[in-house]
This record gives structure tokens, C-alpha cells and sequence, in this order.
């Protein structure tokens, strides 16, 4: 309990920083006169990276471990957090994105370094406390970042570095190395061996056999983070051309949504799955999220808005981290950090795409996005039903 709690002060703090920008992010790139599509790319500039270097940073902690992967990640955070305070030009903040996108490649490892803690029945359980602590993360980065921006323009990227400097020493200092490499480090002289197959393979086997049980579950989480990724780039726009919600005030939307997320994870979700089941439970996600995207335009007032919204935090934190704990079931111990390392380069060719076609499609109606994500994902919900219940008594091998 000791290193999910580490692991989970971690996680938030990290994504405080993150929070602190995203939000923003649309806002600045408007005040360098930036166009619709200008700000997809940016959006989509971390997940270009990402889904690049994800089975990297997987493959390095199957071998060397999971907590110098982090560590690294957590420096590299800390440089883009820089880099954003000073930009000045969009090209400074594609600049941010790209180096941002390389240390959040490593949200495979913290998922690795979780189903190395824990057993099989418990870890829904704890990838859903580790969402949560990012959730958390999520509700107080946006109002960190619009308070701070009433400083200066400056002022958010800064704080956020600094954030993720003093998150580098509290890891540092208190993350120990995950329970499985810590075991094989007293028993074997040389780093831990490497994984049987290359990221390449791995990541040619969910392309072409998406049948198998874990590339389905892949294309499951790619699926939905797609439609969940296309609402966030336009949902600021939405708003904005609505309701006149600014920079100033984006920032309690992103609370709101965050604190739902930390409520359904830290609370229902293991609950839920206690009683259901991961298969079912990540059914019941995924139609919650399908219909909370098909139902945000709709409403012609603020507050029918905000209600519509919260089926959108629910259907994620019941979809994505039992997509996790069934992929960690299905996977030999020796490729785990790998193999959820593709699950997110997957999901980053996702968050690519998303902001991409989202962003055109806002111009040609603030509505049209939304029903076309809403529509994604009840593909989503297809591939979901056709995953079959599993019993996690037994570790995979």
C-alpha cells in the first residue's frame, strides 16, 4: 500500500503541471492568431511523440526498471513546463508539445509498475486509484493555470516546472523500485533480460490479428480514447462560442469534470468491480461514454451542459483502466511494461487523429464533432461485448 500511495502522490502532482497547461494551451496558440487546424496540430504534437517512444520507455523499464523510467520522465516534463513559460511564438509552443510528449510517454510504466504491486484481482482496484490521483491532478491543475495566468502570461509554465521539479525530489527520495524488479535485482547480477519480442512485433500483432484477445483489448482503449480525445480539443471552442467561457473561466469545467472522475474511481469504480466484474463494468463505460458525447450540444443552457457532460468522466473512468487490468492479465510478465507501452502508443495515434479531425469538423459545425465521436464509440462498445469474462486467479506467464 506503501508505493501505490507513492506512486499515486506521484502521478498527481505530475499531472498538476500537465493540467496546468492543457486548458491554456488553445488560448495562447489564439494569441499568436493561430487558426482552428493550427491548434489541432499543437493538440496533437504530444501524441505524435508519445506514440512514438511509449514502447520505448516500455521495453527500457522491462529491463532496467521502472522507477529510473519515471524519473526520467518526470526530467524531461520539467524542461517542456520551461519551455512553455518562455514561449513566444508557435513554433515555441510545438516545441513545448513535442518535449512534453516525450516525458508523458512513460504513462505505460506507471500501469507496469502497478500490475507489478499487485495481484491480478486487485488491480482494477489500483489502476483506478492511480486515475484518480491524476483526476485530482486534473481538478486543480485548469484553476492553478487560469489564477496564475492573471500573474502573467508566464507565470503558468513556471509554476508548473516548478511543480514537476519538486515532484523529481519527492520520487526521488521516496519512490522505491517496483516489487518484481526489486526481486530480480538481489537474484541476478546483470539488468533484467530483455523481452522476448521487439516493439515492432508487438505492435505488428495488433495491427494484423485484432482478433486476439489482447490486440482487441488495444484497439478497445484506442477506440475510445479516440472519441474521448475529440471532445476535449473542441469542448474550450464549444463553450467559448456558446457561452463565452475565456481562459479565465475554463478552468472550473476541467475541475468539474476531474472531480467526477476521482469520485468514480477512488469510490465506485472497484466497487463496481467487486460485484460485476472488469468485463462488464468496462461495457457499462463504454456506453456512458458514448451517449455523454452524443448528448453535450445538445442542451441550450450552461447547466444542461454541465449534466450531460458528467456521463462523459463516468463512461472513462469505468472504460479505461479495466481495459489496463484485462491487457496486464493477458500479457507474459516479461513484456508487461512493453505491451502497455503499444496500448499507449495506440491510444497516442488516437490523441493524434482526435484534435485533428475534430478541430476541422468544429468549423463546419460546433455540433458535428461530438455526434461523429458519440458514433466512434459505440464501436467501442461493440468490440466491448465481445470480450469474454475471465477469471484472475492465476497470473499470466
Amino acid at each position: 500500500m506503501k508505493r501505490i500511495s507513492v506512486l499515486m502522490a506521484t502521478a498527481f502532482v505530475d499531472m498538476i503541471g500537465f493540467a496546468i497547461l492543457f486548458p491554456l494551451l488553445p488560448y495562447y496558440a489564439l494569441r499568436f492568431n493561430a487558426e482552428p487546424w493550427e491548434i489541432g496540430w499543437l493538440i496533437a504534437a504530444f501524441s505524435i511523440v508519445q506514440l512514438v517512444v511509449a514502447p520505448m520507455w516500455g521495453r527500457f523499464s522491462d529491463r532496467y526498471g521502472r522507477r529510473p523510467a519515471i524519473l526520467l520522465g518526470l526530467c524531461t516534463s520539467a524542461v517542456a513546463f520551461v519551455i512553455f513559460g518562455f514561449a513566444n511564438s508557435l513554433t515555441l509552443l510545438l516545441v513545448t508539445r513535442l518535449v512534453q510528449g516525450i516525458g508523458g510517454g512513460t504513462t505505460g510504466v506507471l500501469q507496469a509498475y502497478v500490475a507489478d504491486a499487485f495481484a491480478p484481482g486487485d488491480r482494477s482496484k489500483a489502476f483506478g486509484w492511480l486515475s484518480a490521483a491524476t483526476a485530482a491532478g486534473v481538478v486543480i491543475g485548469p484553476v492553478i493555470g487560469s489564477l496564475s495566468f492573471g500573474l502573467g502570461p508566464e507565470y503558468p509554465g513556471l509554476i508548473a516546472a516548478g511543480l514537476c521539479l519538486l515532484n523529481i525530489v519527492f520520487a526521488w527520495k521516496w519512490l522505491p523500485e517496483s516489487p518484481r524488479h526489486e526481486e530480480r535485482s538481489a537474484e541476478e547480477e546483470e539488468p533484467v533480460p530483455a523481452v522476448r519480442r521487439s516493439v515492432r512485433a508487438a505492435m505488428v500483432e495488433v495491427l494484423t490479428k485484432p482478433r486476439r484477445e489482447v490486440p482487441r483489448l488495444i484497439w478497445i482503449y484506442a477506440v475510445g480514447m479516440l472519441g474521448f480525445m475529440s471532445m476535449t480539443a473542441v469542448m474550450p471552442l464549444l463553450l467559448e462560442s456558446r457561452f463565452g467561457v475565456s481562459e479565465r473561466t475554463i478552468g472550473p469545467f476541467f475541475a468539474y469534470i476531474g472531480f467526477l472522475s476521482i469520485v468514480m474511481r477512488a469510490i465506485v469504480l472497484g466497487k463496481a468491480v467487486d460485484r460485476f466484474g472488469e468485463t462488464r463494468v468496462m461495457r457499462a463505460g463504454a456506453i456512458s461514454l458514448a451517449i455523454g458525447l452524443f448528448a453535450i450540444p445538445l442542451p441550450t443552457f450552461l447547466i444542461g451542459t454541465a449534466i450531460v457532460i458528467s456521463l462523459v468522466p463516468i463512461g472513462t473512468a469505468l472504460l479505461f483502466p479495466n481495459v489496463s487490468a484485462l491487457v496486464s492479465f493477458r500479457t507474459p510478465k516479461a513484456e508487461l511494461g512493453q505491451m502497455l507501452g503499444v496500448q499507449q502508443s495506440f491510444g497516442g495515434v488516437a490523441r493524434v487523429i482526435a484534435p485533428l479531425w475534430a478541430t476541422a469538423a468544429f468549423q463546419l459545425g460546433p455540433s458535428l464533432p461530438f455526434f461523429i465521436s458519440a458514433g466512434v464509440v459505440a464501436v467501442v462498445t461493440l468490440l466491448a461485448f465481445s470480450v469474454k469474462p475471465m477469471a484472475v486467479a492465476a497470473e499470466a506467464v
